[in-house]
């Protein structure tokens, strides 16, 4: 069998990966999904005080990665995860605005992260993802996932702080990401969070370049900025306690990465599970060079698998597009510099929406997963890891520090381990008993 598929043209109102639609067709396509996914990763790099287009360019170099080391069979696109938006700025101490002081040992530890990554894909290569879903069932993903979210809840809060101004246009722009979500046509609400950074610059446009009411934006740098120029790159430090701390980031894409590529395996009626271990790999990869020039881990991204599910085009060619439109953004240093104009309020804003999104995702996730809450074991390893990771509960070992995202990772999954010792002749004795009822 060839290693990449042959495309075969195609008009079907479902287009497989393997297929393609005219080229005239695909390129908007591509944009389309480039757009998708560009709130997010935008946003992510920002709240962490990261260059969003170091940011871009790496999402698209990191999908061609993926799109390689896949074969070019699973459609999907990388983009910044907001899994490390806790640990990189409980990392680095980020205050919460402009360019983050300490980028360089937050870079060190996503290079550890994607290390990790790679080594856990490459174990799932040779041996199939069995130990992974026993390892992380739904009860200790979701309880992990709502913990990150939960520990960014200070972030969150201390961004929409401020002046009456400053806090009317973050809980205006949180305010209408929810409505785009809710009220909006299908399309547009995919990038509810564009359309949420849209509305509030005009808002600070409004009432502070037009009536002086808060601080202007300043457009000096994007005046002056070039159109094309090389990013600034910006190079990591391997510092033992970030890396400590941001690692164990790896185990959240592994859950959400293999939770992806089965939904494109449903969506798509092929069975996708042969590229897992593949998909792992070139997300840490991709994640690995990210880290080494200044941008962010990257993950696969649900809002692309939304537009899939609404176009049913899932041509993996229309993600080399989107990746090659992404790369060309990411050396327009123009591209940069407007992105840089988005006001603290805004980011404020949307930060509260992100991360109760993020622990709101997690209860979806064991409500689909039939999660049983009436079962003390769930009970505690969820309890326990909000606990935790609310509450950034931090263990000193010698001359490391792990905090509150690393302490509730490693209770949910041993503790989840610990409390299933001898449940399997149990729970198999009690259903022999409810038949025997």
């Amino acid at each position: 069998m060839r290693y990449f598929p042959s495309w075969s043209l195609t008009r079907s109102s479902t287009v497989l990966p393997d297929e393609r639609l005219p080229w005239g067709t695909m390129f908007p396509m591509g944009l389309q999904h480039l757009v998708a996914m560009s709130g997010s990763t935008i946003l992510g790099p920002l709240l962490m005080g990261f260059d969003p287009n170091l940011a871009i360019l790496f999402s698209g170099i990191g999908t061609l990665i993926f799109f390689i080391c896949t074969a070019g069979r699973v459609p999907s696109y990388l983009g910044s995860s907001f899994a490390f938006i806790a640990v990189v700025i409980a990392a680095t101490g980020y205050a919460g605005s402009g360019p983050n002081p300490d980028i360089g040992g937050a870079l060190g530890g996503i290079i550890a992260a994607g290390a990790l990554y790679v080594l856990i894909g490459a174990i799932v290569m040779a041996t199939g993802t069995g130990w992974v879903e026993k390892l992380m069932p739904p009860a200790v993903t979701g309880a992990v996932g709502a913990a990150i979210g939960l520990n960014l809840a200070p972030v969150g809060i201390s961004g929409i702080s401020g002046d009456g101004i400053h806090m009317l246009v973050s809980l205006l722009t949180l305010l209408s990401v929810a409505l785009v979500s809710v009220y909006a046509p299908i399309a547009l609400r995919r990038v509810s969070i564009l359309a949420g950074i849209l509305l509030g610059y005009v808002l600070v446009l409004i009432l502070g370049n037009g009536l002086g009411l808060m601080p202007a934006i300043d457009f000096s740098a994007l005046s002056q900025a070039a159109w094309l120029g090389i990013p600034n790159f910006v190079a990591p430090r391997f510092e033992s306690a970030a890396m400590v701390m941001i690692a164990p980031v790896a185990f959240i894409l592994v859950a959400e990465n293999l939770g992806h590529i089965k939904a494109i395996g449903g969506m798509t009626k092929q069975n996708m599970d042969r590229y897992i271990g593949r998909g792992f790999v070139g997300d840490g990869l991709a994640t690995m060079l990210a880290g080494s020039g200044g941008g962010t881990g990257v993950t696969t991204y649900v809002e692309n698998m939304g537009v899939m599910a609404v176009t049913r085009v899932f041509s993996t060619l229309i993600f080399v597009i989107a990746a090659v439109i992404a790369i060309l953004l990411g050396f327009s240093p123009k591209f940069g510099a407007l992105l840089h104009t988005i006001p603290a309020p805004v980011l404020g804003g949307l930060g509260v929406a992100v991360f109760g999104l993020i622990a709101a995702a997690m209860v979806r996730l064991w409500v689909d997963n039939r999660v049983d809450f009436s079962d003390p074991r769930n009970l505690f390893t969820v309890g326990i890891t909000l606990i935790f990771g609310a509450g950034d509960f931090t263990v000193k070992v010698g001359g490391f520090a792990i905090g509150g995202i690393g302490t509730a990772t490693l209770a949910a999954i041993i503790l989840y381990q610990v409390l299933s010792i001898g449940r399997g002749k149990s729970d198999r004795a009690a259903a022999q008993a409810a038949e025997n009822d």
